[in-house]
């Protein structure tokens, strides 16, 4: 096929631009304006989307190319919504969507704006060439990532209400595809897995009085303890299939003592020793902790009114992560081992844990594929120590695979810019991951 692919890139940094000067900040979201301005770029390629409002303004948006059926869909998935800016702090208009420097400029240029701009280019390229498809493709760009839950206006709302919209093989969303810097070595992960959250309120009870007269059961000490214990001791060692392939993989890329370290950490003693030996100290060493064990974080405190008063409740916020494999359940009870049974936990919000097969002709696929693009890459299989909207997909059958591939310029901080101030994405680094992700789609979906 004959795609002059700098004309795409140029095309998809327009398509990114737009997205970004629509204020879509959540809250309150206002998405509608996107999946509008969305259903119109659509309805222009001859295409017939479904613009679907969830509430007042709260809009989503989806759209099929149909294939013979042969093989079932494949799901292309982000969200329109983004996070609050400061833009006092900015070096360009968050919503400007300025192209500078090499860079396109905005909230939401890669959390994650560019890749529903990289998804949609490559779904109006299937429909203006006429390919032939052995299955479905489908496109959804959705409201309500960002602040999500249950009872959101986004994935949720469709999987609820139209979820025949969304059945699919696979869906294909944040985060993965991209080259990092991984201790000195160039590998590209591609999400097969994230962890799961359960997030408490620990309060612990005691003896109200006057502080002028200390007693025994104070319920600030009784809590102090707790957290403090949690906070050193941590939680114990898992290992999950999508950890143990990410270690063997990225083990053997960067190679010499540290790759024979990651390899190692595949069992529970060796975790524990080198954990506490000599990756205690090592920039990897939260990664690799969050990898192998369910987490609880202590984020925030709270006890007393006044300093003569000894409190009767003190209580602590604590952000849990869990495993795939794990529930709330089990994971309150590891965190109950640490802290204490005496203490009463409450449970704020949760979402499952999910894992995907890093072995299917997918995921093989997508690795050939950046290979392709990029005979140095090192590709890994990865699991998310966060959250993505795949979640929601999950119980109704759908599997995901975190693969938004972009080619990324040395030294830039890509991870860091999530939420943060100056967010920008690179024009070739999009044009780049534009022509990955239509390898992929091509290949996996074009009739034979």
């Amino acid at each position: 096929m004959n795609i002059h692919w700098p004309s795409i890139t140029q095309e998809t940094v327009r398509h990114l631009q737009d997205l970004l000067r629509l204020d879509t900040t959540n809250p309150p979201g206002n998405e509608l304006i996107a999946a509008e301005h969305l259903a119109r770029v659509l309805n222009a390629e001859g295409i017939e989307p479904l613009v679907l409002e969830s509430a007042p303004q709260r809009g989503n948006v989806v759209a099929r190319l149909k294939g013979s059926g042969q093989a079932p869909p494949l799901l292309l998935y982000g969200h329109t919504d983004v996070v609050p800016a400061e833009p006092q702090y900015w070096t360009r208009p968050p919503f400007g969507g300025e192209v500078h420097d090499g860079f396109v400029w905005g909230r939401g240029a890669v959390d994650m704006k560019g890749t529903v701009a990289q998804q949609l280019m490559v779904f109006l390229l299937l429909k203006r060439l006429n390919v032939p498809l052995k299955r479905d493709v489908i496109f959804a760009a959705t409201a309500d990532e960002e602040i999500g839950g249950e009872g959101s206006c986004g994935l949720w709302w469709l999987v609820q209400h139209h979820p025949d919209l969304l059945r699919a093989e696979f869906g294909l969303t944040e985060l993965g595809g991209y080259n990092m810097d991984f201790a000195g070595t160039t590998v590209y992960p591609i999400q097969v897995a994230e962890k799961g959250t359960c997030w408490l309120k620990v309060r612990a009870h005691g003896q109200p009085g006057h502080a002028s007269q200390p007693g025994h059961n104070n319920a600030v000490a009784r809590l102090a303890r707790a957290v403090d214990e949690v906070a050193r001791r941590g939680l114990p060692y898992h290992l999950t299939d999508a950890t143990a392939g990410f270690l063997e993989a990225a083990g053997e890329a960067v190679g010499g003592e540290l790759g024979g370290w990651l390899r190692e950490l595949k069992t529970a003693d060796r975790a524990h020793a080198l954990l506490n030996g000599p990756l205690h100290h090592h920039t990897l060493y939260p990664m690799l902790t969050a990898l192998t064990h369910n987490t609880a974080v202590p984020t925030g405190l709270n006890a007393g009114q006044k300093t003569n008063v000894i409190p009767s409740v003190a209580e602590a916020v604590i952000d849990g992560r869990t495993l795939p494999g794990f529930d709330s359940e089990a994971f309150v009870a590891e965190v109950k081992a640490v802290m204490g049974d005496d203490l009463e936990y409450e449970i704020t919000n949760q979402s499952p844990p999910l894992q995907t097969a890093h072995t299917t002709p997918l995921f093989e696929l997508m690795a050939r594929t950046l290979k392709k693009h990029d005979p140095q890459a090192q590709v890994v299989p990865y699991m998310m120590t966060g959250a993505t909207d795949a979640k929601y997909l999950a119980p109704m059958g759908v599997p995901t695979y975190g693969f938004a591939p972009m080619k990324l310029p040395p030294g830039f901080d890509f991870m860091n810019l999530f939420h943060a101030h100056d967010e920008r994405a690179p024009v070739e680094g999009l044009g780049w991951g534009v022509q990955v992700l239509w390898d992929v789609v091509l290949e996996y979906c074009r009739a034979s």
